[in-house]
């Protein structure tokens, strides 16, 4: 059995404290793609949730955005909806924000509150996978436990 590590045990923590029935898995090869994390676990793209920081460009503030892994996020048209202008995170303000490195950033487990705002594609889907923590690790959610435990809001990110 393969020891998860202190990433993985913060994501595993959060889904047991939401009373969710996900368990870290930890694939056979590193997933630091979307394309990646489909292809091992045998999905389509779209089920893979990349989760994004931007920062605030008003506020300076990092914002997550949860996208299916089939779509890129038209920047202009998510910052409108999300009330301001989205600047690109850098890997330092990644990891100070939710303990994750780019490439492993889980929706659960952060070491700070952020808004999370989620793309209306993955909710086409009855079942999603995230990053948990790692870029060898990935649970399975439905998207409305998602949206749900996140607080995230909806959006359109395309």
């Amino acid at each position: 059995m393969i020891e998860l590590r202190q990433s993985e045990l913060r994501v595993a923590a959060d889904l047991a404290r939401h009373n969710l029935d996900g368990t870290v898995v930890v694939l056979d090869q590193l997933a630091t793609t979307a394309i990646m994390a489909a292809e091992a676990l045998g999905v389509e793209v779209g089920r893979i949730v990349k989760s994004l920081i931007f920062v605030g460009e008003e506020t300076g503030e990092p914002i997550m955005v949860l996208v299916s892994g089939a779509n890129r996020v038209h920047e202009k048209r998510t910052g409108r909806q999300i009330g301001q202008k989205l600047g690109r995170a850098d890997a330092d303000l990644v990891r100070e924000t939710t303990g994750f490195a780019i490439g492993g950033v889980s929706p659960l487990g952060h070491l700070k509150s952020i808004p999370i705002y989620m793309d209306e594609d993955l909710f086409a889907f009855q079942t999603v996978w995230a990053a948990a923590g790692n870029a060898r690790s990935v649970f399975e959610i439905t998207p409305h436990d998602l949206a749900r435990v996140t607080g995230a809001a909806r959006i359109t990110v395309t």
